[in-house]
């Protein structure tokens, strides 16, 4: 069970990115009084935890009824989340900015930010739902391995909360090349897991004559 919190933890920080949420989060409610940016903070990282239990216990299931295979998800989302890993790695921005130009744009507009774009996409983006439904996958069916998909989960919503609630401090004190080389190292780390991911997908096929 702690190898799959583990996996958890480090999958749902590098594709929720508690840090870089934190900065923008800074950027776009510079203007606020603290009161209302903390009210913000607590609803985007309730309703973007919310939406990550979602897709981490349906997701699976529901592409089942379409007739995904649990080799081909494992598979697809492992393929999703090292394309995720080398954006983190070799972006000279890394992964910081999810928005597009016009989200930006649309984002520094809104008076609300916790649905958009906090809570979606720049913290349950597509990155971390793919990454919820692919552990859960992987976790079989098994009870307790599914409860460490979400232990891990919450641990990392938790120290989202925590920085967006001090959006501003770690703003200040997180230079340009130490959220650089952060993202680096926790892509790497994600790498791994996205390759052991499809790994385990390919196997499971049948396709290189494993068990299918």
């Amino acid at each position: 069970m702690f190898e799959i919190m583990l996996a958890s933890f480090a999958t749902f920080f590098a594709t929720v990115g508690p840090v870089e949420a934190a900065v923008l989060f800074a950027t776009f409610t510079a203007n606020l009084p603290r009161s209302q940016r903390n009210i913000m903070a607590l609803r985007a990282a309730f309703l973007a935890t919310l939406i990550l239990f979602v897709f981490t216990l349906l997701g699976q299931p529901l592409l089942a009824r379409l007739g995904v295979s649990i080799a081909a998800l494992q598979t697809a989302g492992g393929a999703v989340l090292a394309l995720i890993a080398l954006d983190m790695i070799f972006s000279p921005l890394g992964t910081g900015f999810k928005l597009t130009v016009p989200e930006g744009e649309e984002a520094l507009e809104k008076h609300d930010l916790a649905v958009f774009p906090m809570a979606t996409p720049l913290l349950a983006g597509p990155g971390a739902m793919s990454g919820g439904i692919l552990l859960a996958a992987n976790a079989g069916g098994n009870t307790l391995l599914i409860i460490g998909v979400l232990l891990g989960l919450l641990a990392v919503m938790a120290i989202t909360l925590v920085l967006l609630l001090l959006a501003p401090e770690v703003s200040a004190a997180l230079g340009v090349t130490a959220q650089r080389v952060l993202m680096r190292v926790v892509g790497l780390l994600l790498s791994g897991i996205a390759v052991q991911a499809m790994f385990d997908g390919i196997r499971a096929s049948g396709l290189l004559g494993g068990a299918g």
